[in-house]
């Protein structure tokens, strides 16, 4: 009977085309990247035949390669429209063509049970469920599973909230020694693809290089590999990673696993989408992974301190904490947000008596504003809704000025802490003519040149991008969690390449 062998590749990269000759010719551009398990989508073609002159043609070239042929049915999220007696002889088509292991979804395989002796003879077979909707009872969906006979069992369901992943991660854990794949999609479920080779799931799936994943949530191949080193993490690697909404956007994964990497530290740092309302159902979750530490922000960065057991002095009076980490057991919290304005900064001017106008009255200009007033200097507080800058400018003992007239003023330095300008919205700037500092340090990091900082240059002022703060803040948070020096130009280079 055919097995998985170990040496199986713990990535499967998905490919469905809509031509044989599109599917050839990607799986030909995985292969040469080292991608040698690959699943063909032969429900995407317009014909089986295709399908499976394809899969000869592609094992007879490249003998080494694994196949996993799949021809999913309409009716369970395929694109298949045959009877499922034919589905069935595709797939056996496909295991006699040199498939290594077939697909057949549980609505399928219960209506064809006794016909699927022949198939398993042929090749692997994975018998799996997916649910595109939610996380249903996983105990119920495995016994069902079980009733086929089968080489492995694959289960995909929908993440909605963070305690759904801990459910997969823990229904992983306790099978292990089960021929399993189980993995949440969506983007809220992209940790548990990361995760799941090592809590001993047979392998996890990747999209392909030009990213037309087959499934919601589905991660690049090479990122799975480069960026997340899913084959080298196991039990004993150490779970990091940044809780926002949005997040797909963020650099932080690329900054903190380049780290790791440079260290060599046995750890991996994940985006977790976590909304507005499901703060407290996160913490729960990574209690139970566990997590060792994360990065916070918008629109967490003011209500995680309720969540901690400790928070440093200067996160209390900024009101924020960026940075969690758990000690003995309680979560402890601190905002390097601060040394993210402090450090770039001092390095260009000095900091104690030196005038500062800070652009904005949100959590970041608040942080900047603490801080600089802290550290000596004379901070002024501007933006386009006086009143609330007013506010900020009373907790940092700050003084106020409108954006009229602070273009008519002179300051040794202008920290710019608004959104505007970031990308999409980058051809926007508070400042239209005149910039009234000698020094300009845009928070802004995407894109990596603003507007503003255009037209400080053109003014033959010095520029602090926002990447210089990314890395600072970044650079922070892996002291306070390892212990060790940050490597900060291997971070710089990180951000560089994958901004």
């Amino acid at each position: 009977m055919p097995r998985f062998p170990k040496s199986l590749p713990r990535i499967c990269v998905a490919l469905g085309f809509p031509s044989a000759s599109q599917l050839i010719q990607a799986a030909e551009r995985e292969y040469k990247d080292g991608n040698t398990f690959l699943e063909f989508r032969l429900d995407h073609l317009p014909d089986s035949e295709s399908g499976i002159r394809a899969i000869r043609s592609f094992r007879k070239k490249y003998a080494d390669a694994q196949i996993l042929a799949t021809c999913r049915h309409r009716l369970n999220h395929g694109v298949f429209k045959g009877s499922i007696d034919q589905q069935v002889r595709i797939l056996e088509a496909a295991a006699k063509s040199g498939s290594a292991a077939v697909d057949l979804e549980i609505e399928s395989a219960e209506r064809v049970c006794s016909a699927l002796s022949a198939l398993r003879s042929a090749a692997a077979l994975i018998v799996s469920y997916h649910n595109f909707e939610s996380t249903p009872a996983l105990g119920h969906v495995l016994r069902r599973l079980q009733r086929i006979p089968a080489d492995a069992y694959k289960v995909a369901v929908t993440a909605r909230k963070p305690t759904d992943n801990f459910r997969i991660v823990e229904f992983a854990r306790n099978h292990q020694k089960l021929p399993l794949v189980a993995f949440a999609m969506s983007e809220v479920g992209f940790a548990t693809r990361v995760l799941a080779p090592s809590l001993g799931c047979l392998f996890t799936y990747g999209a392909p290089g030009d990213n037309a994943g087959t499934a919601p949530g589905q991660i690049q191949a090479s990122l799975m590999h480069s960026l997340y080193r899913c084959e080298k993490l196991g039990r004993d690697t150490r779970i990091y990673g940044v809780v926002a909404d949005p997040v797909a956007h963020s650099k932080s994964p690329a900054i903190h696993n380049r780290a790791f990497q440079c260290r060599r530290i046995d750890a991996v740092y994940l985006p977790f989408r976590v909304e507005r309302t499901q703060l407290g159902d996160w913490m729960k979750m990574a209690a139970g992974l566990p997590v060792a530490g994360f990065s916070v922000t918008i629109p967490h960065k003011q209500k995680i301190l309720a969540h901690l057991d400790a928070v440093d002095p200067l996160a209390k009076r900024i009101g924020a904490v960026n940075t969690v980490w758990r000690r003995a057991g309680k979560w402890r919290g601190a905002n390097t947000d601060a040394q993210g304005v402090l450090q770039p900064l001092s390095r260009r001017i000095r900091l104690p008596h030196a005038s500062i106008l800070i652009a904005g009255y949100g959590g970041a200009a608040r942080s900047a504003a603490i801080a600089l007033s802290d550290a000596g200097a004379r901070v002024t507080i501007t933006g386009r809704n006086l009143k609330s800058a007013q506010a900020l400018a009373r907790a940092a003992k700050a003084q106020t000025i409108s954006l009229g007239e602070a273009s008519s003023r002179h300051f040794d330095a202008l920290v710019h802490a608004t959104p505007v300008g970031m990308s999409p919205q980058s051809e926007d700037c508070l400042f239209d003519h005149r910039i009234p500092a000698v020094v300009v340090f845009d928070m802004v990091y995407n894109p990596a040149q603003t507007l503003l900082l255009k037209r400080a240059a053109e003014q033959g002022l010095e520029v602090i991008p926002g990447s210089e703060m990314l890395i600072e803040q970044a650079a922070c948070q892996f002291e306070i969690w390892t212990g060790e020096s940050a490597p900060r130009a291997a971070m710089q280079d990180a951000l560089a390449r994958h901004g």
